[in-house]
């Protein structure tokens, strides 16, 4: 933590597990562990759509079921067996006879429903101690010991698949799949962004990895329609490739907050007032077992930080990569905007000196010839105060040109054109100034412009360029 605070200063604040924990609780969708808050009632007749995939139904039910189904159903098997046995020796007369050289039974041993039982068991598991056996003389025992074997065979498939499935399903490995407990907003390469940490407990590497975020908040449509758990989709860089992780060390996923996010109009105050659920959900292949395996977890309104970021915890360590899990959930308030994406973008584009809708009717030359304009008028409050007077009585040069070029005409100077007659403008005071202005008039003057189309049209108008100079004669000291 101390370094923490020398490298981003002390006015960093950290911010514990325990912050999040303490907010108020409300109704999920998904819960932090990853279980969905939806019982499904009133089936009527689709009820038996789970018998028919039985072996899905043993799967999914809880472990207290699976294993009192797992006894119940050897314990009737092997009863109801048992008392099979047990009624064909009482059919034949075995019980009531003594079992000698000169009489043959269907079973050896057989006297009542224990020893039957006892007979099967043997059987069933193979045990076979010897004293108890059929004979050859029993062909309805010969039929009961075939469909005992098989029946058998059937259920200890059965049974033993359904337990060794739920023992081997991928939802462990979920547990060892962490996901922080809090999400932020703030600032990432100069855009605002929700972020939230996921990290792998494991050594054992999630093979394809891929991580997905939903948005879960109602809405109502312009018909007029409520959709109570609308499902909007996040996006974490589907079209970057970031979607896809190398989940080896703790990862800060990112959502960036554009014009097409769901958190465009989102600001620190607005906040508070939302109501809404992210369900994040990682999905990928266990490498030891080769199943997919999915872990997920969600977000409320209580649990998105604004303005904080998440603490560190990679270090390099004697030739290895550190993780310290201790620091996994821990936060710390950086300087991020109170504002949304929204009134960012809207508070730049007025702050803009050509945020102003631009007329698609003009000419390319008038646009750049009123940009011109902006400049000149800019540039005159920087002359000297002699010469500011001088403007101020009688038009300048530029003027006269731009005023020149906005006429019936419809032709306007090009901006090398406009830059050489700006170069009359005085730059200091004084009779060097101006033998230097009429020096430079007369040089254009006596120039032959023909290096563009509207160097030609000042050969048309030499009357009002001759008026010009003469203007500026009048202007001069009397010495000149």
């Amino acid at each position: 933590m101390s370094a923490v605070r020398r490298k981003f200063g002390d006015e960093y604040q950290a911010v514990g597990p325990a912050r999040c924990s303490a907010r108020r609780e409300r109704q999920r969708f998904v819960d932090k562990n990853g279980r969905c808050n939806v019982q499904h009632g009133n089936l009527g007749g689709e009820s038996s759509r789970y018998l028919s995939d039985l072996f899905t139904t043993l799967v999914d039910l809880k472990w207290r079921w699976n294993l009192l189904i797992f006894l119940l159903t050897y314990t009737v098997a092997w009863l109801v067996m048992a008392s099979m046995w047990w009624g064909i020796a009482y059919l034949r007369g075995d019980l009531h006879q003594a079992h000698d050289d000169t009489y043959s039974p269907c079973v050896a041993n057989v006297y009542n429903f224990p020893s039957a039982f006892l007979f099967f068991i043997e059987t069933e598991a193979t045990i076979g101690y010897g004293h108890r056996y059929i004979t050859e003389r029993c062909p309805e025992g010969i039929v009961l010991f075939l469909f005992q074997s098989l029946l058998g065979s059937v259920v200890d498939a059965f049974l033993i698949g359904c337990m060794f499935i739920k023992m081997s399903q991928p939802k462990k490995r979920a547990e060892t799949l962490m996901f922080s407990r809090a999400a932020v907003i703030s600032q990432r390469d100069g855009r605002l962004c929700l972020m939230f940490r996921v990290g792998n407990l494991r050594n054992s590497h999630m093979v394809s990895a891929q991580i997905r975020c939903k948005l879960i908040k109602s809405r109502q449509t312009p018909e007029g329609e409520f959709l109570p758990l609308d499902q909007c989709e996040l996006d974490v860089g589907f079209g970057t490739g970031a979607d896809q992780l190398f989940l080896v060390s703790p990862l800060t996923i990112c959502h960036e907050i554009t014009s097409e996010s769901p958190f465009f109009c989102l600001s620190q105050r607005s906040l508070r007032s939302e109501q809404f659920e992210i369900v994040v959900i990682l999905e990928g292949i266990v490498e030891t077992t080769g199943m997919t395996c999915q872990a997920r977890t969600s977000y409320t309104e209580d649990e998105v930080l604004w303005g904080h970021r998440f603490l560190p915890v990679m270090s390099l360590e004697n030739g290895f990569f550190r993780v310290d899990y201790s620091q996994f959930h821990a936060t710390f308030e950086v300087p991020t905007p109170p504002y949304s994406v929204k009134e960012q973008e809207e508070k730049l584009s007025l702050s803009s000196p050509f945020s102003s809708p631009v007329d698609n009717n003009k000419t390319r030359g008038e646009q750049v010839c009123l940009l011109d304009c902006v400049d000149i008028a800019g540039e005159k409050d920087k002359l000297p105060f002699k010469l500011q007077k001088i403007s101020s009585r009688k038009e300048s040069l530029p003027q006269r040109a731009l005023r020149m070029s906005s006429s019936n005409t419809e032709k306007t100077f090009s901006t090398g054109d406009l830059l050489k007659i700006q170069e009359i403008s005085p730059s200091s005071e004084g009779e060097d100034s101006d033998d230097r202005m009429q020096l430079k008039a007369s040089k254009i003057s006596a120039e032959a412009l023909t290096q563009s189309t509207s160097d030609l049209e000042l050969h048309k108008i030499s009357p009002s360029t001759g008026a010009l100079e003469v203007k500026l004669e009048d202007n001069l000291p009397a010495k000149l």
